[in-house]
């Protein structure tokens, strides 16, 4: 009896210090959030692989798009969104890690008209015009800087 009590301890000790362990492995940016029927969000979106600029990824590229009006809660973790009909051949439904709380400000109007997403949420950048070019000479080699105007940016966000 005293055996068994004794194996008992040490199975609650150890479950202890995995649970502890499992806790702090834990995402520490994790958000627990959760939003009400009428509140707006942006819904993040991903730019199409394999598509650089300048042989760079990600760092320049607008994470999300939006605000849009939260339609219902679908499950624990999920919310109906009510989109444009621009974007009405997407799905609907997201989990809560793709959505970001928007403060609804009643000036802030967006369009729709110029972002082509593809199926994936994804979307493909396209050049608009060079604004600017710039030749730095240096010792022995010449470096170009060319600023680019994208397609779904406006002149201040020209890279």
């Amino acid at each position: 009896m005293q055996r068994t009590n004794e194996a008992i301890e040490k199975i609650k000790v150890k479950m202890l210090a995995s649970q502890s362990r499992q806790k702090s492995d834990a995402d520490p940016k994790r958000r627990n959030v959760e939003f009400q029927v009428g509140d707006h969000v942006f819904l993040r979106v991903s730019p199409m692989k394999g598509i650089k600029r300048f042989e760079k990824r990600g760092k320049l590229f607008p994470k999300f798009t939006g605000p849009f009006e939260i339609l219902e809660k679908v499950g624990l973790v999920a919310y109906c969104l009510a989109f444009p009909p621009a974007l009405l051949a997407f799905h609907d439904v997201f989990h809560v890690s793709m959505l970001w709380k928007y403060v609804l400000d009643p000036t802030h109007v967006l369009s729709y008209e110029n972002l082509e997403l593809q199926s994936d949420l994804s979307y493909e950048e396209q050049q608009v015009q060079i604004l600017h070019r710039k030749d730095k000479v240096l010792q022995n080699k010449t470096i170009v800087s060319i600023k680019v105007l994208w397609r779904n940016n406006k002149v201040e966000k020209a890279t």
